[in-house]
């Protein structure tokens, strides 16, 4: 076990340093860069001035070296300053981290709470009427992009309610909060919920046509035990897996329901970065997405270990 975990804490650190060379050379090698966008929106025509404006930003450097006081100010806390803004990079990423976390995690327990239930009442019901309309919504939501959803969601708000659920000013209650995250939360969920849903049918049926399932039930246990206790216990390693895989997309992957209900949040954030070449925030913000998603995978890893007592990490 002690080995795994050394092995696999360095191919955390390995990945991770890939990813951080990679966005770092990618971002340098689109064309264009802040001074570039400075200098058309001002209409500038001053060559000496732009010049002025890289070596100011430090775009005058070689990559390498501008990597390496990333990296090096990345490893002591220092997370640089926005061009944009001028203000420390942590300054501006941290205040909205809250923000996208609360809205990822109510989605990812509205997909959890509503899958995984319906999944399991859909195999254990199988080729009945609840079955084919439990299949029926899970291929709708599968269907449904997120953002076109939200917009649907939006249009009823206005039609029935006279009111539109975005963003507008920081809640000032966690009631107000949870009421203002729920239906985007809602919306996001729905698709995740729909995949969880037909992840859990077809695992739980396979595992339903083990022998030790009819086992149990020969021995006269219940349906409830026999269904949750044997079966879905047994099936939950690829749920696991989704859920996981969920979890690490929705910290960034919530870009497009962001903006639709107005959101400010990272995701949003990191596409405003991106359009004016914001390096550091960019990097940035990348980097923490990436640390999620390593993070969560090693998270799934260990939890297989303490689902199943089959698996076994030997030295």
């Amino acid at each position: 076990m002690t080995s795994y975990l050394i092995r696999r804490f360095g191919l955390m650190v390995l990945t991770l340093f890939g990813i951080s060379v990679i966005i770092f050379v990618l971002l340098r090698v689109v064309p264009g860069n802040i001074a570039d966008i400075l200098f058309d929106a001002a209409g500038m025509i001053n060559e000496a001035e732009k010049r002025e404006l890289e070596q100011a930003f430090g775009l005058d450097r070689p990559i390498p070296v501008q990597y390496a006081s990333w990296i090096g100010g990345l490893l002591q806390g220092d997370l640089g300053y926005s061009y944009v803004s001028e203000r420390p990079a942590i300054a501006e990423i941290a205040p909205r981290i809250p923000t996208t976390a609360k809205l990822a995690a109510l989605a990812l327990g509205f997909s959890v709470l509503l899958g995984v239930p319906l999944g399991v009442i859909s195999a254990v019901r199988q080729n009945t009427g609840l079955d084919y309309l439990l299949r029926v919504l899970s291929l709708s939501g599968l269907s449904m992009p997120s953002f076109w959803l939200g917009l649907l969601i939006l249009m009823a708000f206005v039609a029935y309610f006279g009111a539109i659920p975005i963003y507008t000013e920081p809640p000032q209650t966690w009631w107000d909060e949870l009421l203002l995250f729920s239906v985007p939360a809602a919306a996001v969920g729905f698709r995740s919920s729909a995949l969880l849903m037909r992840l859990t049918r077809s695992s739980m049926l396979e595992v339903m046509r083990q022998d030790y399932i009819r086992t149990a039930r020969s021995k006269g246990a219940s349906e409830t035990t026999v269904n949750f206790h044997h079966a879905l216990r047994n099936a939950v390693l690829p749920i696991v897996t989704v859920i996981g895989i969920e979890a690490a997309f929705l910290m960034g992957g919530l870009i497009v329901t962001e903006t639709v209900f107005n959101i400010p949040g990272v995701a949003r954030y990191l596409v405003e970065a991106i359009r004016w070449r914001d390096y550091p925030i960019v990097q940035n913000l990348v980097m923490f997405i990436a640390v999620i998603v390593v993070t969560v995978n090693f998270i799934v890893d260990m939890t297989y270990a303490a689902l199943d007592p089959r698996i076994r990490y030997s030295d």
